[in-house]
């Protein structure tokens, strides 16, 4: 479909909340973005694979590989890939330190862009008040968001019979919701007030599902989105510059992922 396209080359790009092992995971439009996009590092800030929901069930397709073996792929023919855990792949958080297959496992991470401005990388959980004092909460929070997402599926499903491209039903929904964007609005202020806390220029994270590149007071706070609602991704320039990329909208994808080989068995 795109073999005669030539690849994108970015000095950065950052991919965060992929979910993999998950039904919401949109592998196949990553897998695109994937095999079109090359980049001298790559950061994967946090719940790259789903923890939470592999250990209730078990759904993992020839997509999910495919981004597994592009990614290492990636690694072994020299892209820095850093990787640093969230909240639904926290086990990974006892490997810290640690470089397993030519990826590095850290905590966090400050990035040095091209023209001199340092940022933090970080998945965010750590300033989320119902991740980090309630998991019950937050695995209720996640049943509720996980059947938000069946219904943006069969959405979905439906657009793409009748030619439409993917549109995302649960973010539209998080829009109209106030409390929604008041908690969006706090996660985003204590981020950048972290980064400026440290003398840095700014924070990239993932966590909340929600792209966004703005200077919130001096500090420019960016969050690379997810690939389970809005199949994002935040890529730095060779020039320092940072752009966000809305995948879907942008190539106009409408393949919706075929259930034709899972591999799914009661956990």
């Amino acid at each position: 479909m795109h073999s005669i396209e030539a690849k994108r080359h970015y000095r950065s790009v950052f991919l965060s909340d992929l979910h993999l092992g998950t039904r919401g995971c949109r592998a196949d439009f990553l897998v695109d973005f994937l095999r079109r996009v090359e980049c001298d590092r790559l950061f994967l800030v946090g719940d790259i694979v789903d923890g939470w929901r592999l250990r209730k069930s078990w759904y993992w397709d020839s997509h999910h590989d495919e981004v597994i073996r592009l990614v290492l792929r990636a690694a072994r023919n020299g892209t820095e890939v850093t990787y640093i855990p969230g909240n639904h792949d926290e086990a990974l958080r006892d490997w810290l330190g640690m470089e397993i297959a030519g990826v590095r496992l850290l905590n966090e991470a400050v990035h040095h862009a091209a023209d001199g401005r340092r940022y933090l990388v970080i998945h965010g959980d750590q300033f989320d008040s119902v991740v980090r004092y309630a998991k019950f909460l937050a695995h209720l929070g996640d049943w509720a968001y996980d059947w938000a997402l069946t219904m943006n599926r069969w959405f979905n499903a439906a657009r793409r019979r009748f030619g439409y491209p993917y549109w995302s039903l649960s973010q539209w929904l998080k829009r109209q919701v106030k409390e929604a964007v008041k908690a969006i609005d706090r996660f985003e202020t204590a981020l950048a007030q972290e980064a400026r806390r440290r003398g840095l220029d700014g924070v990239v994270c993932g966590h909340i599902h929600h792209a966004e590149m703005r200077t919130v007071n001096g500090v420019l706070y960016m969050n690379d989105g997810d690939w389970v609602e809005s199949c994002t991704a935040l890529v730095e320039h060779f020039d320092g510059r940072f752009e966000l990329v809305d995948w879907a909208r942008e190539n106009r994808l409408s393949f919706f992922q075929a259930p034709a080989r899972p591999v799914e068995a009661a956990a």
